[in-house]
């Protein structure tokens, strides 16, 4: 009995139009649109969905402004969701309904989060992913790398939170829901996956120095590290403002591109993480820009000169001035 990963999340926002205008330009697909909620699909059926902030039943907020309210789980059977439904019974917030027939539980973590569970609706896909050549191993023969004019993300890979108190806020969801500790930042930071075997971290709790509580980011699964670039180009394209990247972080090794989010926090196109199983053993890591990303592009790159914005020199110059 495990979590399965990231089903829904839902966002309360208070500009509708510009968030339907950018999470289509992300990738997603609109599946439904009413005065105050969009819903939005990955390719997988992970869902995203931007509620108006002042819409009727929506969980309460963390903190103030547009944030995420909610994070579903899936699970795999009616049988895991009631043994589930059996630990958390006690806990505050707890809830039971049936939501489009479909029966989800749930109650509020200590950060103040609703944190669901359901049966999970994601589909299995077959998608065609980018071969890496190394030295050892030449997979792509005879074919080019592929070269993506936008990304269409597979799901929703992980989310961030600022928390209060990491340490309860993560032994919640071991206990819980049996979430595993891949790597850490001691009395500041957990990441967790969700299984003991899966991607590196489903999950990443930061506590800092002010107790700040709050959204930092959501993560996006894309095919490899070309729709990365490819996505974040497009996106750059589009008008909307990176805060960092591309780059590739230390721990997790995966490639990201971050870029601002009307609806709250930031939103990330990452791929490439490390596959973990029962055998690894956590590391610990004092927290500092070279330990979040080996490398990283300051203030992204422009989506039509295909060069880092503001470049200083000659050629750098002679870009801009030719967009």
């Amino acid at each position: 009995m495990t979590i399965l990963g990231i089903d829904q999340i839902t966002y309360a926002a208070d500009d509708l139009p510009t968030c339907r205008r950018f999470f289509s330009d992300w990738g997603l697909a609109l599946k439904s649109e009413t005065a105050d909620e969009l819903v939005f699909e990955c390719l997988n059926g992970c869902r995203v969905v931007v509620a108006e902030m002042n819409r009727p039943g929506l969980p309460p907020a963390m903190e103030e402004g547009p944030t995420l309210r909610e994070v579903v789980w899936g699970v795999e059977s009616d049988a895991d969701l009631a043994r589930y439904a059996q630990a958390i019974a006690q806990d505050a917030g707890f809830v039971d309904v049936e939501v489009e027939g479909v029966r989800r539980i749930g109650c509020t973590d200590p950060n103040g989060l609703a944190v669901r569970l359901q049966v999970s609706r994601k589909r299995s896909i077959e998608v065609d992913c980018g071969a890496m050549n190394t030295w050892n191993a030449k997979p792509r023969v005879n074919q080019a790398a592929p070269i993506y004019e936008r990304a269409t993300p597979i799901e929703v890979g992980h989310v961030v939170f600022f928390v209060a108190d990491v340490k309860a806020t993560a032994d919640f969801y071991a206990q819980r829901f049996g979430f595993v500790g891949s790597d850490s930042y001691p009395d500041r930071g957990a990441f967790l996956r969700c299984a003991p075997e899966g991607g590196h971290h489903d999950l990443f709790l930061l506590q800092l120095p002010s107790g700040k509580r709050g959204l930092n980011h959501v993560a996006f699964t894309v095919r490899d590290i070309h729709e990365v670039f490819g996505g974040g180009l497009h996106f750059s394209r589009c008008g909307w403002e990176t805060q960092l990247g591309p780059g590739r972080h230390p721990i997790s090794s995966a490639y990201f591109w971050y870029f601002k989010n009307p609806a709250g926090g930031l939103i990330e196109y990452y791929a490439d993480e490390d596959q973990l199983t029962a055998e690894w053993q956590p590391r610990e890591f004092e927290p500092g820009p070279t330990v979040f990303a080996e490398w990283a592009v300051d203030g992204g790159l422009d989506g039509h000169t295909r060069r880092q914005r503001n470049a200083e020199g000659p050629q750098g110059k002679f870009l801009t001035e030719k967009k």
